[in-house]
């Protein structure tokens, strides 16, 4: 059925890719037909297991094959790629946050979501498995009735405690509090300490759904320059001393669109100034479940003092049950909970519970092993194919699944994401991380997307197109429209 040539430049990754993808798309293997396991795969072509699983991830990614779990993969029946379905409302604009983070999660058949900033569920697909939930609802007292305190199930808050430790954050179970997640500790932390008309300090570039909910309440986002080594502390004070702000957010381990690490030693600079200025600093911390090592965070360094941390298990664990925490001091934890108790009540009681039998059972730390391992492979794959194609990587960060890529000089950013779209290709520019959506070369790429030869085929074929234009268009600074508008075949293709 597949064969390889092991004579051929192309990966064999790549041709087990290929192969079957053509098998899919023939029709030579129909929907519901069951493919090799890994193992099965793997014997028969004499190659390693791993080369498997990143041919198999790509055909997930492009939503030709599926997981079932312990029962394995199958062919997934295909439906037409997306063209305008107008049953589905579009909840923003193309390419603003709101767009961008739906694109994210509505799954749309066809499309490769090359710039999300989630996992491909079949990564997460066996961290949970139904007797964990079985387990979960045993440690329930009233099963599906239980009640979740507002704060969050004790002996859960207990593990999230030890954890952070782990991590260098000195922190009981009296300064934790669950939530819904990340973007649910934002919006906590903006509803209790802001009010319309403050401003906020706020990375640049920086997570673009943090500033549509700034812009939501009134507040003034004040743009700081993020760099690779951490912010820009002169622009930071001189922001302190102009807009004497009440409140900064940060993410100091594997930034969010960059996948860059603050040093200790411009970490120790922004708690002085935070401390001369009286600021409140709002850590985000939801990427740093992704950082194999030890990295420096504002909660060890300040041990909470004028600190809010937060983080969430959405993200590397499930998105299904959704929940994060958020640590701090008593009397900032109080009036926190105060504004959770009046805006949601409490969490869930069977997520925690969820949450809990992970914990207890130690299922959380080998997952994460995992993830790193398989995160760390697809950067190394995603990186190659991406340089190749003509992306630059100036900055590639110390790990995570984000990279920030520059396009090249020329490119007309606008056309190339509606083009790719239409594509179906899902790319984020790099404007629509900054709250002044100033020009930005750059794209965010997802590696366990971008590993996949669709992206990098496009953008090879677009970037020859560009330089062909250049040869003869009037502007060289600007790609016609009219290059970008034939899809990709192999004739575009370099």
């Amino acid at each position: 059925m597949i064969a390889i040539d092991r004579q051929s430049t192309t990966p064999l990754s790549d041709q087990i890719e290929q192969r079957l993808r053509q098998l899919v798309q023939g029709g030579l293997l129909p929907a519901a037909s069951r493919l090799p396991s890994i193992r099965q795969l793997a014997g028969q072509l004499a190659v390693s297991p791993n080369t498997v699983v990143l041919a198999y991830d790509r055909l997930m990614a492009l939503g030709l094959i599926e997981s079932r779990g312990t029962a394995g993969y199958f062919v997934r029946a295909q439906q037409p790629p997306h063209d305008g379905d107008a049953s589905v409302l579009e909840a923003g604009d193309m390419q603003d946050g709101v767009w961008l983070a739906q694109q994210a999660n509505d799954l749309r058949p066809g499309m490769l979501l090359a710039s999300s900033g989630v996992l491909p569920p079949a990564w997460l697909a066996d961290a949970i498995p139904a007797t964990t939930v079985q387990r979960a609802l045993a440690r329930s007292p009233a099963g599906m009735a239980s009640r979740c305190p507002p704060q969050g199930l004790l002996e859960l808050r207990e593990h999230i405690a030890s954890l952070l430790r782990d991590t260098g954050v000195p922190v009981d179970a009296g300064r934790i509090m669950t939530t819904y997640g990340a973007t649910h500790s934002i919006d906590l932390i903006c509803r209790t300490f802001a009010q319309a008309g403050d401003a906020v300090l706020v990375e640049d570039p920086g997570y673009f759904l943090m500033l549509e909910r700034l812009r939501q309440q009134g507040l003034r986002p004040i743009p700081i320059r993020r760099t690779p080594d951490g912010l820009d502390v002169e622009q930071l004070q001189a922001a302190c001393i102009e807009h004497r702000p009440r409140l900064l957010f940060v993410q100091t381990a594997l930034h969010n669109p960059t996948g860059w690490s603050s040093s200790a030693a411009n970490l120790h600079q922004l708690l002085v100034l935070a401390r001369q200025h009286q600021l409140l600093l709002a850590e985000d911390d939801v990427h740093g479940h992704f950082y194999a090592g030890h990295t420096p965070r504002l909660a060890s360094l300040a041990g909470l003092e004028g600190v809010i941390y937060y983080s969430s298990f959405c993200k590397a664990l499930s998105p299904s049950v959704r929940l994060g925490y958020l640590a701090a001091e008593p009397a900032l934890l109080k009036a926190l909970l105060r504004e959770k108790i009046c805006s949601v009540m409490t969490c869930g009681a069977l997520n925690e519970y969820v949450m809990l039998e992970v914990l207890a059972a130690g299922r959380w730390r080998k997952h994460l092993a995992r993830l790193q391992t398989r995160i760390h492979k697809a950067r190394v794959h995603s990186t190659r194919l991406l340089q190749e194609a003509g992306i630059a990587l100036d900055h590639p960060g110390a790990g995570g699944i984000f990279l920030w890529g520059r396009v090249p000089d020329g490119v007309d950013m606008d056309v190339l994401l509606q083009d790719a779209y239409s594509n179906h290709i899902v790319l984020a520019k790099g404007s629509a991380f900054s709250s002044s959506h100033a020009f930005d070369r750059h794209i965010r790429f997802n590696v366990a997307f971008s590993q996949h030869p669709q992206l990098s085929q496009y953008l090879q074929a677009r970037f020859a197109l560009l330089a062909q234009g250049l040869r003869t268009a009037t502007n060289p600074m600007r790609l016609k429209p009219d290059l970008l508008a034939k899809p990709i075949t192999s004739a575009t293709r370099p």
